[in-house]
């Protein structure tokens, strides 16, 4: 694994993950906000349906959540992998535990579009449920893993 990643370059892999995870939270917040324009352009009456359309909130929603479900597994894998190589094991604890519980529910929340296409609305609800649930462990984990970038600033600093 060293000839791969130079001594000079590992402890600076350690910022990836949380640079990623973090402007992948924003995109989370924005997905939210599609979501909520969906449900109103659903909801809404004729007359402001027709103007709230022209938004194309749905195939906006439809996209952006489909990088995130792609940029979290990914990013997922990539915290894992960078904590392997710079310290050859992973530490299981509750961010690695809570990360793979939230790549495990947007999967679920996304397996969920067909059955929304289709109009079914125990399918819409949960998908709601889930990401609501995905959100809160998401803001969750930014917390903790500040502590973790912190704890690898302070060990980078000698402290």
């Amino acid at each position: 694994m060293d000839a791969l990643f130079p001594d000079s370059i590992k402890p600076w892999l350690n910022f990836f993950h949380p640079l990623m995870m973090w402007a992948l939270f924003a995109l989370t917040i924005y997905a939210l906000y599609l979501g909520i324009k969906v449900k109103k352009t659903r909801t809404a009456d004729a007359e402001t349906r027709k103007e709230l359309i022209k938004g194309k909130f749905n195939i906006k929603h439809h996209q952006v959540g489909s990088i995130i479900l792609t940029l979290m597994v990914l990013g997922t894998i990539g915290g894992m992998a960078v904590t392997y190589i710079n310290n050859d094991k992973l530490f299981v604890g509750p961010h690695l535990l809570a990360g793979l519980g939230m790549t495990g529910l947007i999967a679920t929340s996304a397996s969920l579009t067909p059955l929304m296409q289709k109009g079914k609305i125990w399918a819409r609800k949960t998908h709601v449920g889930i990401n609501i649930l995905l959100v809160s462990l998401f803001a969750w984990q930014a917390v903790t893993g500040m502590q973790i970038v912190k704890k690898i600033i302070d060990s980078m600093m000698g402290a």
